[in-house]
């Protein structure tokens, strides 16, 4: 339900997680056959990420490298288009476009960068910004660009912030995919709820499908467990304090987190999740598609496969905000643009990574494939605000994911201190809990402890 979910984002992380992260993924690359991954910066090892950072120069010229990952030759003409108009708009600068293979991408990502071999601009991922990120390779872009900040939907350029590095921002956000709800109209009927009344609320999402899984028989289920997908956004949603004011600890460890470990312990049990979707969420669109969820697809990349593959479930099919509970927080996928913090040419870097992520650029990738523009100006483009006759899944997915990203507080979004690792270490105590290997209480303490470790020995190398 969330990742740098934009409020889940980073994941809702979902929201710096796809808190969704699995689902958030899983759309972009379905859609952009594994483009949503990263490109590299150079700088040296260890080097603070608030040191030695470049300073414009006013003259916008310059050969500068662009990197992406495996756009080639699905998008080769709309990227090219991109370049070539900046390269007209400003005479004097050359960029070069390189598109790496997925295969190995994060290996090659840290060889280039001890290498000091990465380009001036680059595509980052959640995983791929934080490489780099912790590595200090990356241009402080609210320093390059003071005013640019106010382009962009507040979530995504906030998640861009680095631990402990106070108000910097490390990348332009890019292109974003925000949570919303899908749900089989026929199966939530056949469980006696109201299809008109789906859940907004981590609370009431958990008490229907605990009526579906009574009323399934065993027939079908009604959502993927995926809690690496749901944390830390389902915490957020039902007021769980991440972290201490200090953003020194973490401090989940309350009765609210308990409460969430047993209602997914007593709905697991009753048969409501897929017992594989514990440990992967890979099959959703399959399973929704084969009428085996009631509760479907999060990312409206997702439900775009459904539309083609499975169209009797499309038909069924119905789209409604995301679950955001009392503070309203909504999860989003996020990729991005990072300047090479010694870059030679900065004011070259910069004026590119702000055309490619401007208004008009961001719409035009948006109508080739299912994202959206981290851009305001785009968002409120006609593209998606329309709803047509409100039947159709696929528009009201568009138009509900982008009145969701204008107007939903995005400013929480999983702590950037929520990294990658944090997760996984949660996700394996959250496991034993839901299975019933480990009291819930025990968990969740558990699971505080070991992140509060990762985190201590993350502050210790800034």
């Amino acid at each position: 339900m969330t990742r740098r979910h934009l409020a889940s984002v980073r994941p809702v992380r979902s929201d710096r997680h796809d808190r969704s992260r699995a689902v958030l993924a899983t759309a972009l690359a379905a859609a952009l056959m594994s483009a949503t991954a990263a490109c590299g910066v150079g700088g040296a090892e260890g080097s603070s990420a608030a040191e030695g950072q470049p300073k414009r120069s006013g003259k916008v010229a310059g050969e500068i490298t662009f990197r992406t990952l495996q756009l080639k030759p699905t998008f080769t003409g709309y990227v090219q288009g991109v370049i070539d108009a900046f390269e007209k708009k400003y005479p004097d600068v050359k960029v070069t476009w390189e598109d790496v293979p997925g295969e190995g991408y994060n290996e090659k990502l840290v060889a280039d960068a001890q290498a000091g071999g990465l380009p001036d601009v680059v595509n980052l991922n959640t995983d791929s910004f934080q490489l780099l990120g912790d590595r200090g390779m990356l241009a402080d872009v609210a320093r390059l660009d003071p005013k640019v900040g106010g382009e962009y939907v507040p979530g995504a350029w906030e998640q861009y912030q680095l631990p402990g590095k106070g108000d910097g921002v490390y990348a332009y956000p890019w292109y974003v995919t925000p949570e919303i709800l899908t749900y089989n109209k026929e199966l939530f009927a056949a469980a006696g709820l109201d299809v008109d009344k789906p859940p907004t609320s981590v609370e009431q999402f958990f008490d229907q499908a605990e009526r579906i899984a009574a009323a399934s028989d065993g027939r079908f289920s009604a959502f993927m467990a995926d809690p690496k997908g749901r944390l830390p956004g389902d915490w957020q949603k039902m007021g769980v304090p991440i972290l201490d004011g200090k953003k020194a600890a973490f401090t989940f460890d309350t009765p609210k987190a308990v409460e969430w470990v047993r209602r997914m312990k007593k709905l697991y049990a009753m048969g409501a999740m897929p017992r594989e979707s514990l440990t992967k969420a890979d099959d959703l669109a399959q399973l929704y598609g084969a009428g085996k969820l009631a509760f479907g697809p999060g990312s409206p990349g997702i439900l775009k496969d459904v539309k083609r593959n499975s169209p009797t479930a499309y038909a069924k099919t119905r789209v409604a905000p995301a679950v955001t509970g009392t503070l309203r927080h909504i999860g989003i996928y996020t990729q991005s643009l990072g300047v090479r913090k010694d870059t030679k040419h900065p004011d070259a870097a910069a004026e590119f990574a702000k055309w490619v992520t401007n208004g008009p650029n961001q719409v035009a990738f948006s109508k080739q494939v299912t994202i959206y523009p981290s851009n305001a100006k785009g968002l409120a483009d006609p593209y998606f605000t329309d709803r047509g006759d409100g039947t159709d899944p696929e528009t009201m997915a568009r138009a509900i994911g982008a009145e969701e990203l204008k107007s939903a507080e995005l400013d929480a979004n999983t702590p950037v201190e929520w990294t990658t690792q944090v997760g996984d270490a949660v996700v394996r105590e959250m496991q034993k809990g839901i299975k019933g290997e480990e009291d819930p209480a025990a968990a969740v303490k558990n699971a505080q402890e070991a992140a509060n470790k990762i985190l201590a020995q993350q502050q210790k190398r800034q």
